[in-house]
């Protein structure tokens, strides 16, 4: 397998520019020539479709929701980041580029984040024009805050509801193609199967949830964009049904999976409460813009935090990295989390948990501006806790939140599978070992508005001309018959234990031995549990109703099955990547302050993973990643 990126050529500033008019374009007439599925109706998928569709290609887009505005961007609370530099702070384009490598302790491709920096000041302006109720400052102008891992304001947002309101704006554009015959929505439809037809991606094999049949859609081009793979932890923040299927299919047919293990821990969640919950609530990055984290200073000390005077609290982010205090990285506020809470010092009944704390703020601010900034957060939480947050801190824990891995692409946003597209977090290519907050709703739309419109017209401008296939080409019908027989296998295996029932199993696994610490005997542990539990749900499992008809038990089931697969590739390229580097950290390899130590003699590279087979080891692929516009150097928020 070969891993060309095809980063083009020149200047950093200038490569997307230059590559644009490189590329080959497709004239209009020819346009309705071309046929595109998209795989998902989030801010990548839905932007991508819409933008697809007003060129003139005939676009046909999936979901596995009863309507696009049910995709999972729309959970995003705190804002999307820009380099608009609004606030006059020092921001810019090669600001916002050099803070995402960092962020991502440098194990992201610098060409593909520059482009990311480039379009992220025109997405506000696409947004705005659709009419997305961004936050304005008393004068009219559009207000910004300060997110994670930046020391400048260049996060827009609207309340905490941005994911929501930009959502709505995409949803709005599909909507509009969608009534002028552009796009055909299939909604209530699953991805099942890719199609490959002469080593390029012809279409796939949908099942419609509603009525069980398996159905065939044929097109010039495929595009994925499903999201990440985060529940393989179970209790994570993604919807219940968020999912990594169409992906690790797709991983199945050809297409390399990219750095697994790069898994994201957000610091800013309701802590577990119990072993039968669906899964956790993110309580959004921007609060610490005005609330200070603490725990106290004493062991076992279980006293209302009311009651804990200020000389006897330590806020910790504060302490210890003083530049950035409570804005420090998600990965980096994560692990000091973890450390205190290890250390007897968490609070709540569990002791996995640290406080937010508003009360500062409401003392400088008043109450009010409080509430016009976070209002819904705050009724959020109180609702799920039944604690008044004006009045007592919240308490938050990390819980599993993004996954910076995914497909393999190169610049062009093209999988190792000739036609196959990979757009957001369902690919693995902008944020390196780690995510900046604010960055996932920037990069799914950049991806979708930006980069795919022109990289798929220089797709089918190199290609030209496609065979014309029907449904009922082989290729098709073997895959359809490989859908219907594995739907009957789980069906038939009538065990005694539930699909959600192995996906809690399967999600401690994976929380214990590849969460927010690793090390090597915990990664050995788990690949000897991992394949245990795949054996037995396949002995085990029980589904109820048929095939034919509205079952979710068989969806559930068919997920899960992906999910423990995808969880062995995970800890394997977390037991073959022998550093610490953003949310990757290998306990064995961190410096005398705790800190993830990278190693970029042996490890500043891309791993990407080829499937071989069910019965044979997948096979470990390198891209080595230069820097020529940023110089490697010890990442620090201090």
């Amino acid at each position: 397998m070969e891993l060309n990126s095809k980063v083009p050529p020149g200047p950093m500033a200038e490569k997307w520019t230059r590559h644009k008019f490189d590329m080959k374009l497709v004239n209009p007439a020819n346009k309705r020539k071309y046929s595109v599925i998209v795989v998902g109706s989030g801010l990548a998928g839905a932007s991508a479709a819409a933008s697809l569709a007003e060129l003139g290609y005939k676009v046909s887009c999936f979901c596995y929701q009863d309507s696009p505005r049910r995709a999972h961007s729309i959970a995003a609370q705190g804002g999307i980041n820009a380099a608009k530099n609004y606030q006059n702070d020092g921001d810019s384009i090669e600001r916002l580029f050099y803070d995402t490598i960092k962020g991502g302790d440098f194990r992201a491709r610098e060409a593909n984040v520059h482009r990311l920096a480039e379009v992220s000041v025109n997405i506000i302006d696409q947004c705005v024009a659709q009419g997305v109720p961004f936050a304005r400052e008393y004068s009219g102008l559009l207000a910004n805050r300060s997110f994670g891992g930046a020391q400048v304001s260049r996060t827009f947002y609207a309340r905490g509801q941005t994911g929501q309101q930009l959502l709505l704006g995409a949803y709005q554009a599909l909507e509009r193609q969608v009534g002028l015959g552009t796009v055909a929505m299939h909604t209530r439809h699953e991805m099942q199967e890719l199609v490959v037809v002469d080593g390029k991606a012809r279409g796939i094999v949908a099942r419609d949830l509603v009525t069980g049949a398996v159905e065939s859609h044929v097109a010039d081009a495929v595009i994925l964009a499903t999201g990440g793979y985060g529940t393989v932890f179970h209790l994570a923040t993604y919807a219940k049904g968020a999912n990594g299927t169409a992906i690790w299919r797709a991983y199945k047919k050809g297409a390399a999976f990219a750095n697994p293990c790069y898994t994201q821990i957000h610091p800013t969640c309701i802590p577990v409460t119990g072993d039968y919950q669906s899964k956790l609530t993110l309580m959004s990055e921007s609060l610490r813009n005005d609330g200070r984290i603490w725990v106290p200073k004493a062991q076992g000390d279980r006293r209302p935090p009311g009651q804990i005077p200020e000389e006897e609290r330590d806020y910790y982010l504060e302490r210890k990295y003083p530049a950035f205090g409570n804005l420090s990285p998600r990965d980096i506020s994560s692990r000091a989390a973890k450390e205190v809470c290890d250390e007897g010092r968490g609070v709540g009944r569990t002791g996995l948990g640290v406080y937010l704390d508003f009360a500062d703020a409401i003392d400088r601010l008043g109450e009010d501006a409080i509430r016009e900034r976070y209002g819904n957060l705050f009724d959020m939480y109180e609702r799920i806790t039944d604690e008044d947050p004006y009045k007592v801190p919240m308490r938050i824990y990390p819980a599993s939140h993004y996954t910076m891995g995914g497909l393999w692409v190169d610049y062009n946003l093209m999988s190792t599978i000739e036609g196959l597209f990979v757009l957001g977090e369902a690919n693995f290519s902008d944020h390196g070992a780690n995510r900046l907050g604010a960055s996932a709703l920037m990069q799914g739309l950049a991806d979708g508005y930006f980069v795919a419109p022109y990289t798929i017209g220089d797709y089918f401008g190199t290609v030209r001309t496609f065979d014309k296939i029907r449904a009922d080409h082989p290729a098709f019908r073997e895959a359809e018959a490989g859908v219907a027989d594995r739907a009957r296998r789980l069906l038939s295996i009538k065990g005694d234990r539930t699909p959600d029932e192995f996906h809690r199993e399967l999600g401690k696994i994976m929380w214990n031995h590849c969460g927010m610490g690793r090390n090597e005997e915990g990664l050995k542990e788990a690949l000897t549990k991992l394949p245990a539990l795949k054996e037995e749900f396949w002995r085990g499992v029980r589904v109820l109703g048929t095939e034919t008809e509205l079952n979710q038990s068989l969806e559930t089931a068919g997920r899960v099955a992906d999910l423990i697969e995808l969880g062995q590739l995970l800890c394997l390229d977390a037991l073959e990547r022998r550093e610490s580097c953003g949310a990757h950290f290998r306990e064995e390899y961190q410096t005398p302050d705790h800190e993830a130590q990278r190693d970029d003699e042996n490890f500043c590279h891309v791993a990407a993973w080829e499937y071989k087979g069910d019965d044979a080891p997948p096979a470990r692929h390198v891209e080595p990643l230069s820097f020529e516009a940023v110089h490697l150097q010890t990442r620090s928020y201090k």
